[in-house]
């Protein structure tokens, strides 16, 4: 069994290989390399600090987690995803680890982006709750599309794609990049998989208990993020599973034989209150062609199916009209 300083050391030449970076060959730091400058974000994992490289003067976002969360092991499996997404500019670069010689805690040491979109969307310095221009929403789900399609050729799944996941270059041109695989899992690994992610953004089957899902749980997720791009806030809202799942078939429409057929089979369907009444999806008239165009439209839909075997890949949604007949890539979504 491969032991965690075996893991630490592969991730470290993996970083190393084919690289002309500023910290080239110094992949494995010790606290005492950098001192940290403010706190980007907190929660029950630990804290993401912006840091200053000593030796350099280099800034860094710097990813501490806490032992009770995993320590050492959760810290590692996060940094060998990066590891092995390294490179892709839609993806939060990993640039180093650092260890705790007192506590043999290991924390992430990666680049310092931005905002996260959340903030971006919500922040009275940014937009305030504003929704985005489409083709501003084109670009920004342009580059997350092309980031998912990188994570899941290397039979990686994020599992908790969302605006606040998502770090923003306040530049122009905008630029975005998927970060914290702290959740993320392999494909290669046999299911059941276990329950993860945010519930606003979390697909139905994995409401619904599916124990097989796949990376199709992120395309949902995207299609969530693409929603509230439009609108400025979250389309599934809601404090408890069964209510998302009612949000979405009041959107959606409720799940029959020939749009899902698989729907009553899933573990936790009988737990669902259905309504009723069926009735025809009411997603375009949430989203007029004023709003959303007819190619973008059919991305969004295509996204937000019900029916993971509906939902096209990130790879076809990129090959999508909304896509290939676009050229203008100056949009700048901060202002």
């Amino acid at each position: 069994m491969t032991t965690v300083p075996m893991r630490i050391a592969s991730i470290c030449a993996t970083l190393d290989r084919d690289d002309k970076g500023w910290c080239k060959r110094r992949r494995l730091w010790s606290t005492a390399d950098y001192e940290a400058t403010r706190t980007l974000g907190k929660g029950a994992f630990g804290a993401v600090v912006e840091a200053r490289h000593i030796a350099t003067g280099q800034p860094v976002a710097v990813k501490e987690l806490c032992s009770a969360t995993g320590g050492a092991e959760e810290a590692v499996q996060e940094a060998e995803f990066l590891a092995d997404c390294r490179g892709h500019p839609s993806l939060v670069d990993l640039h180093a680890l650092a260890m705790n010689p007192c506590t043999g805690e290991v924390a992430l040491v990666m680049e310092c982006v931005g905002p996260n979109l959340h903030d971006v969307l919500n922040s009275g310095r940014h937009r305030g709750g504003r929704p985005l221009p489409e083709a501003d929403v084109r670009r920004v789900m342009r580059q997350l599309l092309d980031g998912a399609r990188h994570m899941h050729a290397r039979k990686i799944m994020h599992r908790d794609i969302k605006p606040g996941n998502i770090l923003v270059r306040c530049e122009h041109p905008i630029s975005v990049k998927i970060c914290d695989l702290g959740l993320a899992a392999s494909i290669r690994a046999a299911p059941p998989y276990d329950r993860a992610g945010t519930r606003r953004y979390t697909a139905p089957e994995m409401l619904l208990g599916k124990p097989d899902y796949d990376a199709m749980v992120d395309m949902w997720s995207l299609g969530c993020v693409m929603a509230e791009l439009l609108t400025g806030k979250p389309l599934f809202d809601a404090d408890a599973d069964s209510d998302v799942l009612l949000r979405i078939f009041s959107v959606l429409g409720v799940p029959g034989q020939r749009t899902w057929p698989a729907f009553k089979s899933l573990p936790l369907a009988g737990t669902v209150a259905v309504p009723p009444i069926r009735h025809r999806s009411r997603l375009r008239q949430m989203f007029p062609e004023e709003r959303l165009s007819a190619d973008g439209y059919d991305v969004l839909k295509r996204l937000l199916s019900c029916n993971a075997d509906k939902r096209p890949s990130a790879t076809a949604a990129l090959r999508s009209p909304w896509f290939t007949k676009d050229t203008d890539y100056s949009s700048k979504i901060v202002q």
